[in-house]
Order: C-alpha cells, then structure tokens, then sequence
C-alpha cells in the first residue's frame, strides 16, 4: 500500500496541522508496516498556479504529472489543510489543480461528471484558529471543510475524515484541549479500515 503525505502550512515548526498530519502517517505506519511513503511538502515546494500548458515537455506539464502519479499511486492520502481566511491555503489549492483533471480523475458524462478517484481514503488534518463546527456562528465561513469534501467527492472519494484541532488561537488552555482531542482521535482514525 502507498500513502501519500501532503502538508501546506505556511507555519513551519509552528504549524498544528504539520504536527498533526506527521501523528497520523506515524499511526497509520504503525499499524500497517511495509506502508510505502511518498511526502510532499508544498510551502517547501511550491507548485506555480495552473496554468494551460502547450508544450509536454515545459517543466510546469512535468511537476504536473508527477503531483498527479502521486496521487493516483495513492491508496491513502492524508492532507495537512489549515484554515486560512476562512478556506484552504494556495498551495493546497495549487495542489488540488493539478489533481482535479478531466480524463485522469473524472470525466463528464451525459449524466454530468463522474469521479474517477474511487477507492482512495483521505485524512485530513484540519487546524483552525476559530470555532466553525456545524451548530455554531462560525459555521456559515467554513469554506475549509465542505470545500475539501466537496473536491474530494467530485472526483469519486468518499472517504474522508478529519482530525480537527479548533479555536488553537482562542487561549493556551484551549490550544491545549483542542490539540488532546485532535491526538486522541488519531488512534480510531489509523486503526479503522479502508471503506
């Protein structure tokens, strides 16, 4: 099995989602050795904005193809997605670009698109500095989450999970809990199965 790493925080060692997406490939190769990791860092590396690229050869087409036979090797992909006003960082959705491509991960049909991306499992760990869950005020600016899911199942993955550590900007204390609650949740995610 090939797991596929991506982290997008601009944060560095400050980042809660780089800690957290590091905890969960940790926990999934703990339960799972001989778990084949590729790690993709995209503030490290950045990919340029998606551009039409003519030329096969152009070295934009190249780093293209090699995000996106990443992602099709992948049989588990665990993404680090801060909330970044209110939605994802750049450089997940430059990422997300070069993944969201007609006649690799989906197709339009008579009946509209379909995914093509079955049988993948994405993990994500999302870090927000607010409170956004359903039932509360922050609700209706969560872009983050529903973006994600929604992307996610249009090119036919379904499952998908989060590992969530919220309001860490509210107070020490609550950084703390909302980290403890994240951490704890990483256990039942690593050890469940596939869909």
């Amino acid at each position: 099995m090939k797991l596929l790493h991506i982290d997008s925080s601009s944060l560095g060692s400050h980042s809660v989602s780089r800690g957290l997406t590091a905890a969960i490939v940790a926990e999934l190769v703990r339960e799972q050795p001989g778990l084949e990791v590729i790690y993709r860092d995209l503030v490290a590396q950045p990919l340029p904005h998606w551009t039409p690229v003519a030329d096969a050869a152009d070295p934009a087409a190249l780093l293209g193809n090699e995000v996106m036979e990443e992602f099709l090797a992948a049989d588990v992909i665990v993404v680090g997605a801060p909330m970044y006003n209110f939605s994802i960082p750049s450089a997940l959705k430059a990422w997300l670009d070069r993944v969201l491509v007609a006649g690799k991960t989906f197709r339009y049909t008579e009946n509209g698109p379909e995914g093509l991306a079955k049988g993948k499992r994405v993990i994500i760990a999302s870090s927000r500095g607010g409170i956004y869950t359903e039932g509360t005020s922050g609700a209706a600016v969560d872009f983050q989450e529903p973006y994600l899911r929604a992307v996610l199942g249009f090119i036919g993955i379904t499952d998908v999970e989060f590992v969530r550590a919220e309001g860490v900007n509210l107070s020490a204390d609550h950084k703390t809990e909302a980290l403890k609650t994240a951490q704890a949740s990483i256990g039942v995610v690593a050890t469940r199965k596939a869909a």
